[in-house]
């Protein structure tokens, strides 16, 4: 019998995070204070994040070790599994080999807990009594809310009303795990009462959420923030599902051709890719990774790369990345972990220079995607995920007209069991679909007064 799915043993948990930074042939250019915009020290980073991940935010150290706490963590659900993907295969009827490695085993049902325990240790060892955050589709504040819980601190999550609304399961989760969770825009801040005062029925968006979470971290010194993507640390945390897949696909007798990941700020492309990035940076590989993107909300595909901000307000530092501008409010789409006006620094100079690249999907040909998967394979994946299972099987329906054996690897980053009101909204035909007009681009993009970028 073929074998389906390729497994590594407790022992092969990586005992150091992967940085790209050191390899990459052009370092991310430095974050500015908003006000000065000058590069910023670890003096600003200090009100919202204990001074370890600070650290490892600037680090150009190429391997980091994880910490013997945060490892042990890790075993509740790592080594995560790889799988083949027959079914679909057999499906699209390709001569391309697609794997997948599959997140959704965590406690949280995603890939953020990766990143979530080793930043709640690091606050816990720093003496912090509170972590305040932000989530979109619910997933980051999921993964928190349980980390926060295993270190004894408390967690407040600030949920884009969209999801907040939509998605009452996953607050639910964080109750469970002893977080509070409240809709944002809220009145709790002097941010989200600015946004509700300009338009008391807002959808809210990932930008504005930070704000809040932001200006509570730095009202108190016992409060740090944390944040569940685009930042540097954040990133490197999550390398921890490719350098697995690296041996799981030794296991296999293969190596992949074509990566694909979806994309909101970068943790869940940079977790998978990264370290298959390293074989062409530094052995002149050809793999091309691509970033699955929604399209209505494409920074990658259809933003601008200058210094903006990463909230909405204007209380974080400004970052260089590709961007729609820190005033864009994304359609309500159901991917709520993709629905981020930007990209991160690390991965949006790579797309600079030509080494990622990036394509834009409409929801209607995700979800489609995400049923095929789901008949296939059995995981019903969440909608996030459908843009990387979508992406994938262009790729292999591509391989097929070119009559070429490619081997596609994906991140199938979570589950969808609490997004079965979407799977409704789709098998009913009331799915909306949506892509960002040009004009909608341009004018979110006219509001910018951040730095430029030669």
């Amino acid at each position: 019998m073929a074998k389906k799915k390729f497994i590594l043993s407790e022992a092969d948990i990586p005992e150091k995070w992967y940085n790209i930074v050191a390899d990459m042939p052009n370092k991310p250019l430095p974050p500015l204070h908003p006000g000065t915009k000058e590069p910023i020290g670890p003096d600003m980073l200090a009100p919202l994040f204990p001074m370890e991940l600070i650290k490892q935010e600037v680090t150009t150290d190429k391997w980091v070790d994880i910490p013997d706490e945060v490892r042990e963590i890790y075993k509740i659900w790592r080594p995560t599994p790889m799988f083949r993907a027959y079914g679909l295969e057999k499906l699209l009827d390709t001569p391309a080999k697609i794997y997948y490695k599959y997140e959704g085993g965590s406690p949280a049902g995603s890939h953020k807990p990766n990143t979530a325990v080793p930043q709640a240790f690091y606050n816990k060892q720093a003496g912090v009594k509170r972590i305040t955050t932000e989530t979109g589709a619910g997933q980051w504040g999921s993964a928190l809310s349980f980390a926060c819980q295993l270190f004894g601190i408390e967690c407040e999550v600030y949920m884009v009303r969209a999801s907040y609304d939509g998605k009452p399961y996953r607050k639910i989760m964080m109750n469970t795990w002893g977080a509070s969770v409240y809709p944002s825009p809220s009145n709790r801040t002097e941010a989200g009462k600015k946004i509700l005062a300009g338009d008391p029925n807002s959808p809210g968006s990932l930008g504005i959420a930070i704000s809040e979470a932001v200006e509570l971290a730095f009202q108190d010194e016992n409060t740090k923030y944390a944040l569940g993507s685009v930042l540097n640390h954040v990133l490197m945390h999550q390398t921890v599902i490719g350098l697995e897949a690296i041996k799981q696909l030794e296991q296999a007798g293969d190596f992949p051709d074509i990566i694909v990941a979806p994309f909101g700020g970068g943790s869940n492309f940079a977790g998978i890719t990264f370290p298959f990035l390293r074989y062409n940076l530094e052995e002149g590989k050809k793999i091309r990774c691509i970033a699955a993107e929604p399209a209505s909300c494409p920074k990658l595909t259809r933003g601008v790369f200058r210094y903006d901000l990463g909230d909405t307000v204007g209380m974080t530092p400004l970052l260089p990345m590709y961007t729609l501008g820190h005033n864009f409010i994304p359609a309500p789409i159901h991917a709520g972990g993709l629905r981020y006006h930007g990209a991160g620094a690390i991965v949006s100079q790579l797309l600079k220079d030509g080494l990622i690249e990036a394509q834009a999907l409409k929801q209607l040909e995700c979800f489609e995607a995400g049923i095929k998967f789901a008949k296939t394979e059995g995981i019903i994946p969440a909608p996030e995920a459908t843009h990387a299972i979508a992406t994938a099987i262009r790729e292999a329906q591509r391989a097929k007209e070119e009559g070429t054996a490619k081997t596609i690897l994906f991140n199938l980053c979570g589950h969808g069991h609490f997004d079965m009101s979407s799977y409704e909204q789709y098998l009913s035909g009331k799915l909306v679909e949506h892509e960002v007009t040009q004009e909608e681009i341009l004018e979110s993009l006219a509001e910018l007064d951040t730095p430029l970028i030669a």
